[in-house]
């Protein structure tokens, strides 16, 4: 590992690949320092052991018609799929049938009209409010924020959630989504397995303490989850408050993806979900042949996901065994077998999946993104204002941290 480099940048998600990718292209001596011995962050690509590319993290490329993962892909010649995805489409009639479905389906926009409505005239207050009360599906729209947000409709700021754009348009990298991400960390400087402990930005030249020694950079691009900004996992000599009290408003909610074998699977339509209840909260989602494949890949939220994360994986099994049981039968849990399960909660790395904004800490990603004495400079998913929680969110903030690097560097006054 070099002991001197231009910038550092720490963190080699969607974020911190595409920041080192645009100081490299550009010339800048640059390294990305990663804690994982891989890349790609919170986006991960696993083989199934049958060929089958499975997405632990990301999966969809929201917003695909301007998604910059997108383009990437296209150049590279990676197989897209644009495959309207499940929640799009009706879902299967078992347990839930089409004039239900209806009922849900105009409660759930009535609620987010309502939220809408709200941000724009209201203070800042969390969306539980904003749900009809005695409303037969409450428990169902708060579960589908689960797995949108990864939070309980309590602890979401309606400001923070009514700014998200969402072109509605969701495509998929056949090969996956972490496979593409990752891809494009491909030969670039990289020091892999090596945390980041500590970075002394009182002197000249900024000190990054890792595990393998001392580096020592003109500037530094972080793009570490607020999770471990929060519990100051990472270290700034001097501290930066202001970065923490916002990582703390911005803490990462939980979802998490069970995979599962199904035999005979062809009796189902390829890409159709199904709930498994829907009159609780704690409930998952099915999205029943991907791709058309023999598996199912069910979706787990919020309080749910962490109650099963403290069970065990085995838990995630048992749980969508008896939902599915429920649905189609006691007979049914015979012909599925678990696949792969990572639990993103329990992840030392992450500590959670992606941002939320408590009530009041909406304009917390503002702060969070503020560069500090124009040496020190953030990025990630959770600094985007409108395109937070996603991979062409992490994907943009790089960039345009790397662009800030840059700007500052062609700034400095000339050596005498």
């Amino acid at each position: 590992m070099p002991s001197e480099v231009a910038v550092a940048v720490v963190g080699a998600g969607a974020a911190g690949i595409a920041a080192t990718r645009r100081l490299y292209e550009s010339g800048v001596d640059c390294l990305l320092i990663e804690a994982r011995d891989r890349l790609g962050g919170r986006a991960w690509t696993v083989d199934d052991g049958q060929g089958h590319a499975l997405d632990l993290g990301c999966g969809w490329l929201h917003s695909a018609d301007r998604n910059p993962w997108r383009a990437i892909a296209e150049r590279r010649g990676v197989a897209l799929d644009s495959t309207p995805p499940p929640w799009m489409r009706r879902s299967v009639e078992t347990g839930f049938p089409r004039a239900q479905q209806d009922e849900f389906l105009a409660a759930s926009a009535a609620f987010f009209e309502r939220l809408e409505r709200s941000a724009e005239t209201e203070p800042d207050r969390p969306a539980a409010a904003l749900l009809e009360p005695g409303c037969r599906w409450n428990p169902l729209i708060t579960a589908v924020s689960t797995y949108m947000t990864g939070a309980m409709l309590g602890r979401l700021s309606t400001h923070d959630f009514a700014r998200y754009e969402d072109t509605r348009i969701n495509w998929r990298a056949v090969g996956g989504y972490g496979a593409l991400i990752t891809s494009y960390g491909s030969g670039l400087p990289v020091e892999l397995d090596c945390r980041v402990e500590t970075i002394d930005h009182s002197g000249k030249r900024l000190r990054l303490k890792t595990r393998r020694g001392a580096v020592m950079a003109e500037r530094a691009i972080v793009t570490i989850a607020t999770s471990l900004l929060a519990a100051e996992a990472l270290a700034f000599v001097p501290a930066l408050p202001d970065k923490i009290t916002a990582a703390r408003g911005l803490p990462l909610g939980l979802a998490d993806k069970l995979f599962l074998s199904l035999e005979a699977a062809e009796e189902f339509d390829k890409e159709v979900r199904v709930f498994g209840r829907t009159d609780r909260v704690k409930t998952a989602a099915y999205h029943i042949r991907p791709f058309g494949k023999s598996l199912i890949e069910g979706y787990f939220g919020g309080e749910l996901a962490a109650e099963l994360e403290q069970a065990g994986a085995g838990a995630f099994f048992d749980f969508a065994s008896a939902e599915l049981a429920g649905l189609f039968g006691s007979r049914f849990a015979s012909r599925l077998k678990q696949v792969r399960i990572h639990g993103w909660g329990r992840d030392p790395l992450s500590r959670g999946s992606y941002s939320y904004a408590l009530p009041g800490s909406a304009d917390c990603r503002r702060v969070l993104a503020e560069p500090v004495d124009d040496r020190l400079f953030f990025a990630g998913e959770a600094c985007s204002e409108h395109d937070f929680s996603t991979a062409h969110g992490g994907f943009n903030t790089g960039v345009a941290a790397a662009e800030r690097v840059i700007g500052s560097l062609a700034r400095r006054p000339a050596r005498s």
